[in-house]
């Protein structure tokens, strides 16, 4: 699925035709250099490698350096893999003008880190006010979590307090308002996983 890689810069509004004020994410998408061509013959699938953001040589590893050398682009801070129906040579620059044709997106980010959470905030447990299952004087806990005699252990996958968010996640279908190609930006309508400045993939 054609794609690139970007970076989520915040959100904003835009008015419609009709008038209507519409919840836009900015992300500045691109340009992305063509760092890598993947052959079924060399690699067993075919793929093109792309990277995003200039990054400092003495931060480069000297084997990715020898990378970005064969292709003829400086150092990259970010890469990713892309199925392209297109031909592109190495040291292409694929810009946002790739999304012109494109109505709808996926997004995908990395979710904001919520740390340790307890139940109630990570699973929308009732929390407040239970007073069964082992719950009568502890208003946030998760209450019993199985019986002793049978089967007597925990099911796996049960819902309890642990590490909440930092998680990729993919938002899909999201309307695109408006492509601003000569600052390599593009605007959906609605929110995207991440924090301000993270790093996206975006897909027609």
């Amino acid at each position: 699925m054609p794609g690139l890689l970007g970076k989520k810069i915040g959100m904003t509004s835009v008015f419609s035709a009709d008038g209507k004020n519409i919840p836009c994410t900015v992300i500045e998408l691109g340009p992305c250099v063509v760092t890598q061509l993947k052959t079924v013959e060399k690699d067993g699938y075919t793929a093109v490698q792309v990277g995003f953001e200039e990054a400092k040589e003495k931060n480069t590893t000297k084997p990715m350096m020898g990378h970005f050398k064969k292709a003829g682009t400086t150092p990259k801070r970010h890469l990713a893999e892309f199925t392209y129906e297109e031909e592109h040579n190495l040291g292409d620059v694929i810009t946002v003008e790739l999304f012109n044709d494109a109505s709808y997106v996926d997004v995908i980010g990395t979710s904001k880190g919520k740390g340790f959470q307890g139940v109630v905030k990570r699973w929308g447990f009732g929390g407040v006010g239970q007073s069964t299952h082992g719950q009568d004087d502890r208003l946030r806990k998760p209450g019993s979590i199985g019986a002793c005699a049978t089967p007597s252990r925990v099911f796996k996958n049960l819902r309890m307090g642990g590490h909440m968010g930092n998680e990729q996640v993919t938002t899909q279908n999201l309307q695109v308002i408006k492509i601003i190609p000569e600052h390599n930006l593009l605007l959906v309508k609605g929110s995207v996983p991440g924090y301000k400045g993270s790093i996206v993939i975006v897909n027609k």
